[in-house]
């Protein structure tokens, strides 16, 4: 017997706020880049042009992460069971090696104007990055207040972006500033070299986090053996085997496994059983799970849970 249950309205109440904030982040970011990229080439600044690379990449995201919400949140059907929720992973780590990417770009632009630094117009430069780091307090303010940005994994790329795009237009305030009282060139290259490890620090994690999730890691939300010990110290149950725990796109985990109960426990008691672990489980970030609830004649003599470590050694239960 089988059993299995969602929880899904609180995900979509946040998933609307998710999408209002992203399309206003977007339409603001969007527009600032435009005046960056048009700023960095009249100025001759790489600070401004490297933080309008990452304003572009914010703007990428947050696009991304836009249209990964409306396609997520398009109904599931019999060729894609679980919907398009995973899209919202693929679109963080896509995010994320683009940001590695101009990071990259950015270091070897750099090396470049260390050798031999421009002349910058440093006053036009202060300007637009003191424009910038205006911008991306009020978007990222939008966002604490809008968005779900602890949990939701592809709010939460988009949200970094903002933030080391802040750092960016810090940067390029200092850099101009040095250069306008003491004349020092290589601040701007300087200062660029600094905005790009911030983004591929951001580009690091954002994809790391992706990868985990679509190599269906266990959720950093949940603990293992507590969830076992929940199930286990259920009275009936006797053990638990062939446990999974997955995330199926951030802030929705899913579980399976097979129970091995009671041989005299009736239909209702094991209904009763199910709902209480649900119950349980819930308050350990797991909102979707299957049971499957089975007698001890069912298995062979040497059931024993089959954790990690069973399965990668190999030892695979067939029934």
């Amino acid at each position: 017997m089988g059993h299995s249950h969602g929880h899904d309205h609180g995900h979509n109440h946040t998933h609307g706020a998710n999408k209002k904030t992203l399309m206003i982040s977007f339409i603001i970011i969007t527009a600032y880049m435009i005046v960056e990229a048009i700023g960095g080439i009249i100025t001759n600044s790489l600070a401004l042009l490297s933080d309008a690379g990452h304003m572009l990449s914010d703007a990428i995201s947050l696009g991304i992460a836009l249209l990964a919400f409306t396609l997520g949140a398009k109904a599931a059907n019999h060729r894609k069971t679980y919907g398009y929720k995973r899209f919202e992973i693929l679109a963080a780590v896509l995010n994320g090696i683009t940001l590695i990417l101009v990071a990259l770009y950015i270091f070897y632009e750099a090396i470049e104007r260390f050798q031999n630094p421009p002349e910058v117009a440093s006053t036009g430069m202060l300007t637009i990055a003191s424009i910038g780091l205006l911008v991306n307090l009020i978007v990222a303010w939008i966002m604490m207040r809008g968005g779900d940005v602890e949990e939701n994994l592809n709010m939460r790329g988009a949200y970094l972006h903002v933030i080391s795009d802040m750092l960016g237009s810090v940067g390029a305030i200092i850099a101009a500033l040095l250069i306008i009282f003491f004349g020092w060139g290589w601040a701007d290259p300087l200062a660029s070299v600094i905005v790009a490890a911030l983004v591929l620090r951001s580009g690091y994690y954002v994809t790391k986090s992706g990868l985990h999730v679509l190599m269906e890691g266990t959720p950093q939300n949940v603990d293992v053996d507590n969830v076992i010990q929940i199930i286990k110290t259920k009275k009936g149950i006797q053990n638990v085997h062939d446990l999974h725990i997955w995330s199926i796109t951030s802030g929705l985990n899913a579980l399976s496994c097979h129970a091995v109960v009671d041989d005299k426990m009736t239909v209702a008691e094991s209904e009763q059983l199910l709902r209480q672990i649900e119950h349980d489980l819930l308050h350990e970030n797991i909102h979707h799970m299957t049971i499957q609830l089975e007698t001890s004649a069912h298995l062979h003599d040497n059931s024993i849970l089959c954790n990690a470590e069973a399965e990668s050694a190999g030892h695979h239960h067939h029934h």
